[in-house]
């Protein structure tokens, strides 16, 4: 099943997608990847998530990746006596220790790590941002706060901190044990890190994971941005995360952050997601909005690796729609006449490795000579990679004998994933590409290939060799 298109979709599954009937259906209308909320997901939900994914890849005969999403911390206030109370703007209001019903004056805040790491003149926003609070004195033990906007607030309402960094790590004990679960079905292939803020929270995760899932660092607070090089750089992937970023960043400001991570992400040669609201409307209509259709055309002309389905696929009224329409917007912008030239200038400058220098060379031969793909055996991914990296405007096929890692670079720009045996010699290896590329429908007899290869062959990290092929007239072999 060949996607006419470079950039990836991931869609989240949930009650509206659960069916084994419909994931196919979302895979079919152009899904490669599915996200697991764990906010919402319990252990046996996931495990049967996993299992009937599985199953419509067997039946597929492709890669299909799949992302947990763990909940990370979810600060909320206490309970009120009356349910909700109304406040207004300059008004004294309080969030202390003690475990009461609130009332027009104070509530519970379950929150020990808050009340230590406030400080005055911080902003606490609750309920996504429609009540601002502002930190005038803070001792430990309580916060006295001036209402700054907003009327009201009701029980277990969210808290978020665009000022403060917490002295807690990203992951917490519900994090812990599902990324244990997730880790023990070994059919999981990344991991998404909540509310990261600083690089020491990937430690953990990544300590648990022992290489075993790639980890995806969500970017939703300020004080990851003033460390995000160095979290891009522990990263496996990243996600944009634009619905907790708009709450905590300036709305305006989260346009200009897109840009500037999807960028960075380029730069590292590490994946990019963007998510959040790409399609919201049609959560319950069946076509979007033309400014959520600019949108996603703004991800795909940036060159993100994958653009994320939300609501739209886990609990809309359309979640084939939504796909479809995602793929068609991909397709469509990906032949705009502009879009080689904006994704050509955005290229970065290759690191000093043989992967890159490799990786670099077959897209400028592959442009040049206008070839019919670029083909890259990888065992540990790197090398696939690093060939997205470059988005050169030929389609990349990814050979690999791992299951794992082909999965794994189905989140990738421009990866056309095949599981194969690895090649036993060189004339082997020039055979199975091109018969692979007939196979899959991206070449003919007669047409010309790149090949990338480590010699001796089967070396994890060894992409040393570049090869020219033609694709012989039985489309199986290679010249």
């Amino acid at each position: 099943m060949r996607r006419y298109r470079k950039v990836k979709i991931l869609a989240t599954l949930g009650p509206a997608s659960s069916e084994e009937d419909m994931i196919q259906k979302l895979h079919e209308a152009g899904a490669d990847l599915f996200r697991i909320n764990m906010s919402h997901s319990s252990h046996d939900m996931m495990r049967t998530l996993i299992s009937r994914i599985r199953s419509v890849e067997e039946r597929c005969g492709r890669p299909i990746g799949i992302l947990c999403d763990l909940q990370g911390p979810k600060l909320r206030v206490g309970k009120f006596a009356a349910g909700k109370v109304t406040l207004t703007a300059g008004q004294t209001f309080t969030l202390d220790n003690r475990d009461e019903p609130g009332d027009e004056t104070r509530v519970f805040l379950p929150h020990p790590e808050i009340l230590e790491a406030v400080k005055p003149g911080d902003r606490l926003l609750i309920d996504d941002g429609k009540l601002a609070l502002k930190a005038e004195q803070a001792d430990g033990t309580k916060i006295v706060c001036t209402v700054v906007a907003g009327t009201s607030i009701s029980d277990r309402k969210g808290v978020s901190l665009p000022d403060t960094l917490l002295g807690v790590g990203a992951l917490t004990e519900k994090d812990r044990s599902d990324l244990d679960a997730a880790l023990a079905t070994n059919e999981v292939d990344w991991v998404a890190l909540s509310f990261v803020q600083r690089p020491d929270d990937l430690a953990e995760v990544r300590k648990i994971a022992r290489g075993r899932v790639g980890v995806m660092s969500k970017i939703e607070k300020p004080q990851a941005l003033e460390r995000i090089d160095e979290i891009i750089e522990l990263s496996d992937a990243v996600m944009v995360a634009r619905g907790d970023l708009g709450v905590e960043m300036p709305i305006e400001a989260v346009p200009g952050i897109q840009k500037q991570l999807t960028r960075a992400c380029r730069r590292a040669g590490k994946p990019v997601v963007v998510a959040t609201q790409m399609l919201e409307s049609m959560i319950s209509s069946p076509v979007p909005t033309r400014a959520e259709v600019s949108d996603v055309s703004i991800a795909v002309f940036e060159g993100a690796d994958a653009v994320m389905l939300s609501a739209e696929s886990a609990s809309g009224q359309y979640p084939v729609e939504a796909v479809a329409m995602m793929a068609s917007i991909a397709r469509q912008v990906e032949h705009d006449p502009l879009y080689p030239s904006i994704i050509y200038a955005q290229r970065a400058t290759p690191e000093a490795t043989g992967a890159d220098a490799i990786s670099l060379a077959a897209r400028q031969i592959a442009e040049t000579l206008r070839l019919a793909a670029i083909v890259t055996y990888t065992s540990s991914g790197t090398t696939g990679l690093r060939a997205s990296r470059e988005r050169p405007n030929v389609p990349i096929i990814a050979l690999s004998p791992i299951v794992q890692t082909a999965r794994r670079l189905s989140l990738c720009w421009g990866m056309h994933c095949v599981v194969t045996q690895d090649a036993t010699d060189l004339d082997d290896m020039v055979n199975r590409a091109c018969r692979i590329a007939v196979s899959e429908g991206f070449g003919n007899p007669g047409d010309r290939l790149i090949i990338s290869a480590g010699v001796p062959l089967g070396t994890p990290g060894a992409t040393n060799m570049l090869r020219i092929a033609y694709i012989g007239s039985d489309g199986q072999t290679g010249i």
